[in-house]
């Protein structure tokens, strides 16, 4: 908190400003190469899976036989129908994601399902990984996670997967609403969702990418159990 006397019109008045905390700033996406400069052996997976390319899907004459099967017109062009777009881009309509329209450079960096929309937006925490990385190549000191959990850095996977994944009617998933996803399991059980069995496998057939064992940049904190088990049993990175 900052004081400051004012002397106006005679009277002797304190202006008081606050410095906006760091939790409250708003968050803003800035887009997977932010990301896969540093964790680009995960950008690499990433790239070849489905969730990179799941903005295509919606174009027309793609996924024909999914669309028909579902009801919809694969002739469509669904890219601009904002009922279906949020699932298949980053930070839909957020400051820093995808905007219908946008330059296609800017593009390039927020379509597909990306890092952001499972951690949450990069410009909350980025920073705190940087640090975070200087110190431990100055000291050799690792930093607390629990900096990025008060940083809002998301590890609540399961929900980040629920938004689209069971976004249907008939949903058992409290979440539910409207617009519904119209690729549920009474049109192909294929579209069963279960995140345990999902994000819990190990290798290149994880459908997100596959996990490789970080750098220890970050120890500790308060997140979910999950976490742990998916960095004991990742993969070794790769040597350059």
């Amino acid at each position: 908190m900052n004081i400051k006397l004012l002397v106006i019109g005679g009277w002797l008045l304190a202006a008081i400003s606050f410095a906006t905390p760091v939790g409250a700033q708003t968050p803003e996406y800035t887009g997977n190469r932010v990301c896969t400069k540093c964790h680009f052996s995960q950008g690499d997976a990433w790239r070849t899976s489905a969730h990179a390319k799941a903005f295509d899907s919606l174009k027309p004459n793609v996924k024909t036989a999914a669309k028909t099967k579902a009801g919809l017109d694969p002739a469509k062009d669904y890219s601009v129908d904002q009922n279906c777009v949020a699932c298949h881009v980053t930070g839909h309509g957020e400051i820093g994601g995808y905007k219908t329209g946008m330059n296609p450079d800017d593009a390039k960096l927020v379509v597909g399902v990306s890092c952001e929309s499972c951690h949450g937006a990069g410009s909350i925490y980025r920073k705190a990984h940087g640090e975070a990385v200087d110190k431990l190549k100055s000291s050799g000191i690792a930093t607390d996670r629990q900096l990025l959990v008060e940083a809002k850095q998301n590890f609540d996977y399961e929900k980040a997967c629920a938004r689209c994944h069971l976004n249907y009617q008939g949903s058992k998933w409290a979440g539910a609403k409207p617009p519904y996803t119209p690729f549920t399991p009474a049109v192909d059980p294929k579209y069963q969702f279960d995140f345990d069995k999902a994000v819990r496998v190990v290798g290149d057939k994880n459908p997100a990418h596959t996990h490789y064992k970080l750098r220890g940049v970050f120890k500790g904190g308060t997140v979910p159990a999950i976490r742990a088990e998916i960095q004991q049993n990742a993969l070794e990175e790769p040597e350059e």
